[in-house]
């Protein structure tokens, strides 16, 4: 099965073609926020490398996040055109499935970890099982590197640009009963040739995405984000103290003009007393 695989969940853009596992032609850069500019050059500088055309294909597949809003987008945008134009199937890979692919047969459980906003950590658990098939451990989570690390319970390899940006403080918060190592250096990007396998298994499963396709976002709402910011007061609390706050500088406000008055006051009965 001859695919186009796309990955351009970060600033690391990835485009190969495959023909089942052979890798006919990739290309990989860091797009650095230019994969709109970039993406199309790259499929072109493919087809021309393999001497093949879009109709002699038979998928597309491309990685649907979490990951960069935009890249995603440009991503999924792209391949929609194309198979409007060819008709051609579509496979739809989360990015950090697509990144296990990375490891593909490792017997030890894997905890891709992509950068996401605010300093925060996409992860997710996987696991190939004695079958070579891979397993959701635990799905797509967003959150700080304290709460990656305390959610690793046992053995773990973990790797990914928000390893390489967080590995201290995601190390700090790992409980002592979970083992954590870091993977070579050589799978810490996603793939897109690893994207394209995940993409052909679907492909062969009958797994085409459908016409409202979007990426995947996975984020904590704004009310998590400020309970977090809150240290864990409710809106309720927040609010009561809030108010508390206004009504006592309003008090207060309101005894400096009553002090005064009465110093005045107590100034003009003692200057009535001494005359006297």
């Amino acid at each position: 099965m001859k695919v186009l695989a796309v990955e351009t969940a970060t600033s690391w853009q990835s485009v190969a073609i495959l023909d089942d596992s052979r890798v006919l032609a990739r290309h990989d850069q860091d797009a650095a926020g230019s994969h709109a500019k970039l993406l199309l050059p790259t499929i072109d500088r493919l087809f021309r490398e393999t001497g093949m055309t879009l109709t002699q294909l038979d998928g597309l597949v491309v990685s649907i996040g979490p990951g960069s809003f935009t890249g995603l987008r440009v991503g999924l945008a792209t391949l929609l055109g194309f198979r409007t134009i060819s008709q051609l199937p579509l496979a739809v890979v989360p990015t950090l499935e697509g990144m296990a692919w990375n490891l593909r047969g490792t017997s030890t459980p894997l905890c891709p970890i992509l950068n996401s906003r605010r300093g925060e950590l996409y992860w997710a658990l996987f696991r190939w099982t004695s079958e070579d098939r891979l397993e959701r451990v635990m799905s797509e989570q967003v959150g700080t590197p304290v709460m990656l690390g305390s959610s690793l319970t046992g053995s773990a390899l973990v790797f990914g640009e928000g390893w390489t940006t967080e590995a201290s403080a995601i190390r700090a918060s790992v409980p002592s009963s979970a083992t954590i190592a870091a993977a070579p250096d050589t799978v810490m990007k996603p793939s897109a040739v690893s994207i394209g396998l995940a993409g052909i298994e679907r492909l062969r499963r009958g797994e085409h995405a459908g016409t409202g396709i979007s990426p995947l976002y996975v984020q904590r709402t704004a009310a998590e984000l400020k309970y977090e910011e809150s240290g864990g007061l409710s809106p309720v609390v927040l609010r009561q103290e809030r108010v508390a706050r206004k009504m006592k500088a309003r008090v207060a406000a309101a005894r400096i003009p009553l002090a005064r008055a009465r110093v005045t006051r107590g100034r003009g009965a003692g200057g009535t007393r001494d005359g006297a």
